[in-house]
């Protein structure tokens, strides 16, 4: 087999190294050829040879050649004939698909193809653990070179079909492929598709991602903000695709892939649409808004509700007996000729428990900036609607405030009156809420915002006057499957200074907070 073409720079370091042998008589000192002392060769005899240590092993140039290549189509989409035709020489050698530099073929018909490499890109790119012996790492002694050089075209593969979206108008099939590409660097990253991202999928997590078979990586020192970067390039992708047409041909519209960019765009363009494009965008939001409450669910149900009441006589039912109490205040009437025990009483636990009316009112800024904390506060409003003896409210504003409280049960209707973009004007939102708190010990309001308001001062003083009153004020900044967000800084000092600094982050923080004040 011949072998692959490798940059000229190899060659030549090979060529030097070659000419940089120790020469025949070693021992001689004296000779003019190694003008060296006795001492500085015992030394350089006891030592590796520097020009052994300064020829580059083959496998390395061959990892290098694809990400030299990978950085070249990332910044510039014109082919580089050497780097290409190196790279399928590397490929082809280390018996791996040609079509993994393909830029249009997808991962999955990759895998499709190739079932075998869909092990390979799970976890491809969580880091291994820390090695102790460091110094054998560091020499390159034990390393699997030719693994490293199939995982660099692996990861080759990812990376350029995710970060080289291109420009101009994008169908629903790029955008379907795109979105299946992203999930697969999830997958490689130890998360599960969709994960990143957010968009609410069973598993959504923050940027510290979530396991796939596997301890939990953690991205965040690795790669700080490669969730919020794949949500942006998937939010121009969706910008830049014609969606109403898409959503007026029902083939089209099925391979769409709900995301909170996708809704987003949705939620903006609703009034516009019409007929079967417009049945076809509320079956894509109700898609949407039934995942994300699935993992919301989940979180929130957790924690049972309650401390226990004692006062209120246990159910006398099979499944609350305590079987453990029962044996143990019977002991006395255990026959020992017999070997039997002999109850007198059966013990039951509590279960009942102490359930204090709340009232919980979510105040939300649906200005454009705040599309995906409006839509996770909306289904988490719903969620803690459906609680016993909790008593929600939902106000959404921007220069004007709309009550929703009539469809808190329904994310998917309150939704849909909602109206995205425009101003924000809090006093309005306030006007609203002040007139809700009836028992401020028994209320929590929580304010979801980026707090960049035309009216900062009489605003502010309204929120400390609900929080001195009593009542639980939680500011919120962001509310985010990424958590990012920015938040106006003379809100954040003052929210500080007042004692309720503004929570930020991802949506567990929330529904944290949520549950210590409602248990």
């Amino acid at each position: 087999m011949t072998e692959p073409n490798r940059p000229t720079g190899t060659t030549t370091a090979r060529t030097n190294a070659e000419n940089t042998q120790t020469p025949e008589n070693p021992e001689s000192p004296e000779s003019p050829e190694n003008p060296a002392t006795a001492g500085d060769t015992a030394s350089a005899a006891s030592a590796p040879a520097p020009a052994a240590t300064a020829v580059a092993h083959p496998e390395d140039n061959r990892r290098q050649v694809l990400y030299w290549r990978l950085l070249a189509r990332l910044f510039d989409p014109e082919e580089q004939p050497a780097l290409e035709s190196s790279s399928l020489a590397v490929v082809k050698d280390i018996g791996l698909p040609p079509a993994l530099l393909d830029p249009k073929s997808s991962v999955d018909s990759i895998v499709q193809r190739h079932p075998e490499l869909a092990e390979e890109f799970d976890r491809l790119m969580v880091p291994e653990p820390d090695n102790d012996d460091t110094a054998t790492t560091a020499a390159g002694e034990g390393r699997d070179r030719a693994a490293e050089v199939r995982r660099a075209a692996l990861v080759s593969k990812v990376l350029l079909n995710v970060f080289s979206a291109g420009s101009g108008a994008v169908t629903a099939e790029q955008l379907a492929r795109w979105q299946s590409d992203a999930g697969w660097l999830e997958r490689a990253l130890g998360c599960r598709p969709g994960g990143l991202r957010g968009g609410g999928r069973p598993g959504g997590v923050s940027p510290t991602g979530t396991g796939m078979g596997g301890p939990t990586p953690d991205l965040s020192t690795l790669v700080p903000a490669i969730g919020p970067e794949l949500g942006a390039i998937e939010a121009d992708l969706v910008k830049r695709m014609r969606l109403r047409e898409v959503l007026a041909d029902p083939a089209l519209a099925a391979r769409l892939t709900p995301s909170m960019s996708l809704i987003e765009q949705l939620l903006r363009d609703k009034n516009n649409l019409s007929g079967l494009a417009l049945a076809n965008a509320k079956s894509l939001i109700r898609r949407f808004v039934d995942e994300v409450a699935e993992v919301l669910r989940t979180q929130v149900e957790k924690t049972t509700v309650g401390a226990l009441d004692r006062s209120v006589p246990p159910k006398r039912v099979y499944r609350n007996l305590d079987l453990d109490r029962t044996i143990w205040k019977n002991l006395t009437n255990w026959d020992p000729e017999e070997e039997r025990l002999y109850v007198d009483r059966l013990y039951y636990r509590h279960t009942a428990r102490k359930t204090t009316p709340q009232r919980l009112i979510v105040v939300v800024d649906q200005s454009g900036s705040m599309v995906d904390s409006m839509v996770n506060c909306t289904i988490l409003a719903s969620i803690f609607a459906g609680l016993p003896k909790v008593d929600v409210h939902l106000i959404a504003y921007d220069t004007q405030a709309l009550d929703l409280t009539p469809w808190v049960h329904d994310p998917f209707e309150t939704l849909l009156r909602t109206n995205l973009g425009g101003g924000t004007d809090g006093t309005v939102a306030m006007a609203l809420a002040q007139p809700k708190i009836a028992e401020p010990r028994n209320t929590v309001v929580v304010w979801i915002s980026d707090f960049y308001e035309w009216q900062t001062e009489p605003l502010f003083e309204s929120m400390a006057a609900i929080h001195r009153s009593g009542a639980k004020f939680i500011p919120v900044g962001s509310v985010t499957s990424s958590g990012r967000g920015s938040v106006n800084p003379w809100f954040r000092e003052r929210f500080k200074d007042l004692g309720a600094p503004v929570l930020s982050g991802h949506i567990r923080k929330l529904v944290h907070e949520l549950k210590t004040f409602l248990t």
